[in-house]
């Protein structure tokens, strides 16, 4: 694992949160993805320079969560996703999403779960 990529947050009200994040918090607004076929967007806030960011997720059809499921998944950067499954995988991990493309995407992802369930996002690096 390389670094720390960003924290994906469910959010119900997205100009509301990202009102919060750029005028409560000073972060920028650094990327927006809007997804027609599975009515989602994102939102990447961040502050300029660094490279860690919350990906704020607004599913379109959902306006409430349960406060144990706002939560999303931590997120890191690995050089070769493939391997890093293999590897978490024979040290006894568990890898729930086996490497592939995200859903209406290219980049390349996949999850594990930690002890505890807590879900992390592994995405390839650009190469």
């Amino acid at each position: 694992m390389n670094k720390i990529l960003h924290t994906m947050l469910r959010v119900t009200d997205l100009e509301q949160s990202i009102d919060f994040y750029t005028t409560v918090l000073g972060m920028k607004v650094l990327d927006r993805t809007e997804n027609n076929e599975y009515r989602y967007t994102l939102v990447f806030v961040g502050y300029e320079g660094q490279g860690s960011t919350i990906e704020l997720t607004y599913n379109w059809d959902t306006n409430k969560y349960d406060l144990g499921n706002a939560f999303g998944h931590l997120a890191l950067g690995v050089d070769d996703i493939y391997a890093a499954c293999d590897k978490i995988k024979a040290l006894g991990g568990n890898v729930t999403r086996e490497a592939g493309p995200v859903k209406g995407g290219k980049t390349q992802i996949a999850f594990i779960t930690d002890p505890d369930g807590y879900q992390i996002e592994l995405i390839q690096l650009s190469k």
